[in-house]
């Protein structure tokens, strides 16, 4: 461990992860590393969980705040979930014992896009933070810090808080070094300055992170691997979204409005977003960028086979043969992948002036193009917004996909009113299932609504999108964006009554009933 920590005061201050997790005391608002499962300290948190369940059974709770980058792992969320030890936790989570105790009303959650909270943070709205908990891949002699394998809020992390714990993690490859942009110049309004970033692959800032040494409170040493996200190969609905949505580009290409080079990239995680990377090899295209927030299998598959030529990001979230790939031929990676910290990775003056495609999941959409990102029927949070929310508004094409049903057919993924609204008619321009694309760009709200039902909607549900329809227009209030407003989330009623939103044989829309 001496060669990862150089610094000879922070080599002093080395202690156990439980040494380090006693300077952490109820009511604390503590900050910590991680975005989709990279970077996020290992030990810590663990060690502060096991304090926290000795507290909880003596009768004495131990609580804190927990701010992130976005999402982190069992060893952090499910460990501090689990022992009742947070009462707030931001910005995105995706943590199952974490999100059930969320929907329980037992911890509150603020789900915010993530562009924000570096800004949020320094205007003071979630108090002061009183301590960071940072994995880092290594300390130089003179205290900067090799950054680990994803940045996210890292750099506010560590300017904000008043006393600062580093993990130090030997897992992570020392060929890190020199993958990360970190950009000291943002500020707040009315200070600010034009970003000087005008293509992905442009180097504004340097390797390192900053902090200050007289705030680092303890060392911590690991050496553990990042949470290992699975991902199985395409199902047919993914293909299919896929397929749609190349046929799209090459449609755009023929127009005129694309190049054969498209434009930079943005993609969320999961295995509909590996299809689509996977279509665009297979679709012979070569020579493009990505500016996203997340590479994961697909997209490094992409740079090793030339597709991709370079990748900006602020994290990674790999499975166990990603990482595999991506340590065993680090030095190519290094040369094509720059991490970013979040606030650059996810900034609209960015992704405006980049022109980015922004390629985003979702739960649902309705007829007239709102999607919901976020909720189920409405109340019960999946994970968050995240960062789509930064690239949908910005993008010069925002597209949300999803499968047409879910639950084997009892859920639609076309709706007559999303039930949560995490990106307006006004943002979404591309709508894609495995049915098909509906391209909303110059389309007044009827126009909209009828594309959706005709190209999105799952055979199954199509016929009752279209009676809502048609019904709305004739006996809607206003005939601008017709709505039954009695009946527009009936079907969400019945999800969460019947377990399906399918219409029960013999039953009526309330709407339907003189």
């Amino acid at each position: 461990m001496q060669d990862r920590i150089r610094h000879a005061r922070m080599h002093d201050s080395l202690m156990s992860a439980e040494q380090a997790a006693a300077l952490i005391r109820p009511g604390m608002t503590v900050a910590m590393s991680g975005f989709t499962g990279a970077g996020y300290p290992k030990s810590v948190p663990q060690a502060l969980a096991e304090r926290m369940e000795a507290a909880a059974a003596s009768g004495s709770p131990f609580r804190i705040k927990v701010l992130t980058g976005a999402s982190t792992a069992p060893e952090l969320d499910g460990a501090l979930a689990r022992a009742s030890g947070m009462e707030l936790r931001l910005p995105y989570q995706s943590d199952p014992v974490l999100r059930e105790r969320i929907n329980n009303g037992e911890i509150d959650y603020i789900d915010m896009h993530l562009s924000h909270v570096a800004q949020h943070t320094w205007s003071g709205f979630f108090g002061n933070i009183d301590l960071a908990v940072i994995e880092v891949a290594g300390i130089l002699a003179d205290g900067r810090l090799i950054p680990s394998s994803s940045v996210g809020n890292n750099k506010t992390w560590l300017e904000q808080a008043d006393q600062v714990i580093l993990e130090v993690n030997a897992f992570q490859p020392a060929g890190l070094e020199g993958m990360h942009d970190i950009y000291y110049g943002t500020a707040l309004p009315p200070d600010r300055k034009p970003i000087p970033l005008t293509a992905p692959d442009e180097r504004i800032g340097e390797p390192y992170l900053h902090v200050d040494p007289a705030k680092v409170v303890a060392v911590v040493s690991t050496d553990a691997p990042d949470r290992n996200s699975p991902f199985g190969a395409p199902d047919e609905a993914s293909r299919e979204i896929a397929g749609h949505l190349l046929d799209f580009f090459d449609h755009e290409i023929q127009r005129g409005r694309l190049t054969g080079k498209l434009l930079p990239l943005q993609s969320g995680v999961g295995n509909v977003a590996n299809a689509v990377l996977a279509a665009l090899s297979e679709g012979g295209y070569e020579g493009l960028t990505a500016y996203t927030e997340v590479i994961q299998d697909g997209m490094l598959n992409l740079i090793r086979d030339g597709v991709i030529k370079v990748a900006s990001a602020t994290s990674f979230s790999l499975s166990a043969a990603g990482v595999k790939e991506f340590n065993d031929n680090i030095d190519f990676y290094r040369t094509r992948i720059l991490l970013r910290t979040q606030e650059i990775s996810n900034h609209p003056e960015l992704i405006r002036r980049l022109g980015v495609i922004a390629m985003n999941g979702m739960i649902e959409a309705d007829i007239y193009g709102n999607v919901n990102s976020t909720h189920i029927a409405g109340s019960k949070v999946m994970n968050g917004i995240g960062g789509s929310g930064d690239f949908a508004r910005n993008g010069s094409l925002s597209v949300f996909m999803s499968p047409s049903t879910a639950k084997n057919g009892s859920i639609s993924g076309i709706v007559p009113m999303v039930s949560h609204v995490d990106h307006t008619e006004h943002d979404a321009m591309i709508i894609v299932t495995d049915q098909g694309l509906a391209d909303l760009r110059g389309l007044a709200p009827k126009q909209r609504a009828q594309l959706i039902i005709d190209r999105c909607a799952h055979p199954d549900y199509r016929p009752m999108l279209q009676d809502y329809y048609d019904r709305a227009r004739r006996d809607s209030y206003g005939k601008h964006t017709p709505h039954l407003l009695a009946e527009s989330l009936s079907w969400h009623e019945r999800l969460v009554e019947t377990g399906s939103m399918h219409m029960q044989p013999g039953r009526l829309p309330t709407a339907s009933i003189r």
